[in-house]
């Protein structure tokens, strides 16, 4: 799947905003099971946002050292 650059770009910062309105709505919810529900899918929306972006960061370290940095 290919996907345009600007979005490719903001998804792990688009990951990060959504877990963590999802937590904090997690703190206003008491209705069933909601809050445990929004706490489980804001804290995975989290890690994968940081997962995401310290993959990259790394990759891009990485091709910075060995000379690739042309291919962005």
């Amino acid at each position: 799947m290919w996907v345009s650059k600007p979005i490719y770009e903001s998804l792990p910062y688009f990951y990060l905003l959504v877990g963590t309105i999802i937590l904090a709505a997690s703190l206003y919810l008491n209705h069933w099971y909601w809050p445990e529900l929004c706490f489980g899918v804001g804290l995975i929306c989290l890690v994968a946002g940081l997962v995401v972006w310290l993959k990259r960061r790394d990759h891009r370290d990485q091709d910075r050292r060995s000379g690739n940095a042309d291919s962005y």
